[in-house]
């Protein structure tokens, strides 16, 4: 398809790229609401209170929203609302504080006495297919095959913040990947690993694998809480490699979420592989 150059701007204004694990395409943006939806809207939902607070914000604050987006398209009003949303819905009073590790749901690692091992993992096979919606049909689903092939170098990223304690000799908090690679005949596995500290309070891990002996096939994620009890708090995860992110559910918005119908060869987040019964995972707002 040919675009005239002066209608270039109007062109991508009104349309947007979807989700690439569902499949490469883009679709024209949904039309603006009438003035009686948007009336309905306004009186189920909280979006009047926080365009109100919002209003009142001086340049500096909607700034310091904006800074902290974690999306690849920056926006201040998206951030603090979704933010400010979960304040409203837990009770809590006064207006929500930017912060760079985390915004609004962080994934909550809980490992209660009695209990002292959890392990989460996340599963990334070179390819594999996913059921996704129909538009415009309401029970219609077709298959569509993801490819992830990885490429070196891969960065895994992790925001943390841990309050646990040892029960133990070998105690450990660690979020890594399990690297394949093919040598010499052999299906070896290589681990690239971000130590978490027992206690800390927020802040980043990651680490970058570049290369490896032969070659890289696949790799699965990990998060393993080995001796310990307490709480570990995660958000803004990352295994970046061939240009993209390729974690799901990155911003922790719901990571007790393990299977999905769309994802019916792999689990859609996180999948328990160790989760004795005092050891409990899900999102959360941190107050």
């Amino acid at each position: 398809m040919t675009i005239a150059p002066e209608l270039e701007d109007r062109y991508f204004a009104s349309v947007q790229t979807m989700d690439r694990f569902v499949i490469p395409r883009i679709r024209a943006k949904t039309g603006p609401l009438s003035k009686a939806k948007i009336n309905k809207l306004k009186a189920r939902s909280n979006l009047n209170a926080i365009a109100t607070l919002w209003n009142n914000f001086t340049d500096e604050q909607r700034t310091a929203w904006k800074t902290i987006d974690p999306h690849s398209q920056k926006h201040g009003y998206r951030t603090f609302c979704a933010d400010q949303n979960q304040r409203i819905k837990n009770g809590l009073s006064g207006v929500a504080t930017p912060n760079e590790y985390h915004q609004d749901l962080v994934g909550q690692i809980l490992i209660e006495a009695g209990s002292e091992e959890i392990k989460l993992a996340q599963f990334h096979p070179s390819s594999y297919w996913i059921n996704y919606k129909v538009p415009g049909k309401k029970n219609m689903f077709e298959p569509s095959e993801v490819e992830e092939r990885l490429s070196l170098p891969l960065a895994l990223a992790i925001n943390y913040k841990s309050d646990l304690t040892s029960t133990g000799a070998g105690s450990f908090a660690r979020f890594y990947a399990t690297v394949r690679r093919l040598y010499q005949g052999q299906n070896l596995d290589q681990d690239l690993i971000v130590e978490i500290p027992l206690s800390s309070g927020w802040t980043e891990g990651e680490e970058e694998l570049t290369e490896v002996v032969g070659v890289a096939i696949f790799y699965n994620l990990y998060i393993h809480l080995y001796k310990v009890t307490g709480t570990l708090l995660i958000d803004n995860i990352r295994a970046t490699h061939s240009g993209q992110n390729w974690v799901r559910d990155p911003f922790c918005k719901k990571i007790e979420q393990s299977f999905d119908r769309g994802f019916s060869q792999i689990p859609l987040h996180w999948y328990p592989t160790t989760v004795p019964f005092y050891a409990s995972y899900k999102s959360i707002y941190p107050t």
